[in-house]
């Protein structure tokens, strides 16, 4: 029942294309995010089901679209040069099996994202990318928080709609995903025109956010913790009344933490001490091995560079003796230890030109949001005001994703890039409006200037006698 269900929406998505071609766009969005294939278990795992949503959305643009108002942008540009370095560096990979295997999907994340921008062309649009790229996500987020209620959850146990531990269902990327994806819930929920916004569509909202916030205690990944610990500081930017926002999650907080895992506090509790636990001991010593990597090979290694790594260090470890506890330094060898960090996958994969070309495509980003936060922060316009919720949630998501980053190999996540496409979006949405404000103001300067000239001319009739 699952199966036909999971292939009858899909097959929906696919006949309305036929009338609405920017619907399989959302189609792919949909598949990419939440993989049906994988869930299945007869009918779509033996269909390629990303390929036809992919070449229908692309079809569909190219043959059927309207192109009006479609720009190619300069980060559009940054992505297609960092798309060709990838596919430069996997030719010369130190390792060209893995290389290719990654280079498999990441050229599609890339390359939708350069795509993806071009499609949004009017609000309704860019408001309907966001709504299923919310829903998707919230699929998957909704199984993982019900789980946590139901069990509390486990460091790589929780199985949220399908068995695995990669792409957007391993713990530490879903907890990212998961707190990041908050603010554009809350955004699609007051300021939707699909579904107005009204106590259903707020109630629906509130509790997918609940759930968010249960996946990191579920998922037992400190990456989380820090997420929320972002999220609650930089909603301090919007709330009127801050101390007593500030008050009212520290209780929140106390109140909360009775009712968590007794392995979770356990796990949270090695955040101050790295030493004390190899997987941050592991991190560290990756990090220093991929600097080391860099300056013999500042061009980087290609995907999955560290597969060639091998390092030693040391970690503290507490041994019961006879009833007494003893601490022990102990000297542990790692080989082929992933990077723990899209920082360093970057600089490992690429090399400095695809670190700067990342960082500046992030950077770019979090300022475009920035201006337009500003340049509609007193505006009364509802449009404008729209606009600069949606700037401020996209630019609040892609923070909490850099902090999450630090600490997971994430640098190339299809999420991620479907969120730059969301903002390059809007820039072009908005840098339409103000060209199109501007050309208002000069006819009005010009009409009114031609009404001067005209009296200045004189009136033959008031002419004196």
């Amino acid at each position: 029942m699952l199966d036909l269900a999971l292939f009858g929406f899909f097959a929906i998505l696919m006949l309305l294309g036929l009338r609405r071609p920017f619907i399989w766009v959302l189609a792919y969005l949909y598949v990419d995010i939440v993989a049906p294939q994988k869930i299945g278990w007869s009918i779509l795992p033996s269909l390629p089901v990303s390929l036809i949503a992919f070449l229908a959305a692309f079809g569909g643009w190219l043959l059927l679209d309207n192109k009006k108002g479609g720009c190619f942008t300069f980060r559009q540009a940054l992505i297609l040069v960092l798309l060709l370095y990838c596919g430069m560096t996997t030719i010369m990979a130190d390792f060209p099996e893995a290389a290719q295997t990654k280079w498999s999907w990441v050229w599609k994340a890339l390359l939708f994202a350069i795509f993806l921008p071009l499609t949004l062309r009017t609000r309704l649009r860019l408001e309907a990318a966001a709504l299923f790229m919310v829903l998707s996500a919230g699929s998957i987020i909704i199984s993982g928080g019900i789980k946590t209620l139901l069990s509390g959850g486990g460091y790589g146990t929780l199985a949220a709609l399908v068995q695995e531990n990669s792409g957007l269902y391993e713990g530490s990327t879903l907890s990212t995903v998961a707190i990041a994806i908050i603010p554009l819930t809350i955004w699609v929920a007051r300021n939707g025109t699909i579904f107005p916004a009204s106590r259903w569509t707020m109630g629906f909202a509130l509790a997918l956010c609940f759930a968010a916030l249960l996946i990191p205690i579920g998922t037992q990944t400190r990456t989380g913790l820090l997420c929320i610990g972002l999220l609650a500081a930089l909603t301090l930017r919007s709330v009127k009344y801050k101390f007593v926002y500030m008050g009212l999650g520290a209780l929140a907080l106390l109140a909360a933490i009775p009712f968590l895992p007794a392995s979770y506090t356990e796990r949270m509790s090695t955040i101050s001490n790295h030493q004390a636990d190899q997987s941050a001991s592991t991190r560290l010593a990756v990090w220093q091995w991929t600097v080391d990597y860099a300056k013999e090979n500042p061009l980087g290694g290609g995907f999955d560079a560290f597969l060639g790594n091998s390092f030693t260090y040391s970690t503290r470890v507490v041994v019961d003796e006879g009833g007494s506890r003893e601490v022990r330094t102990e000297q542990i060898t790692e080989e082929a230890r992933a990077y723990h960090s899209a920082y360093f996958e970057m600089l490992g994969e690429q090399g400095w030109p695809g670190l700067f070309l990342w960082l500046w495509l992030q950077g770019l980003g979090l300022w475009q949001m920035e201006r337009i936060r500003r340049r509609y922060r007193t505006s009364d316009d509802p449009q404008e005001k729209s606009w600069r919720g949606l700037a401020t949630a996209l630019q609040h998501g892609q923070l909490i994703y850099l902090l999450g980053a630090l600490f997971i190999g994430i640098a190339y996540q299809p999420f991620v890039f479907m969120l730059i496409g969301l903002q390059i979006g809007l820039m072009t949405l908005v840098s339409r409006r103000i060209t199109a404000r501007k050309e208002e103001d000069r006819k009005e300067r010009l009409a009114s200037r031609r009404a001067a000239n005209a009296g200045m001319s004189g009136d033959p009739d008031s002419a004196p006698a």
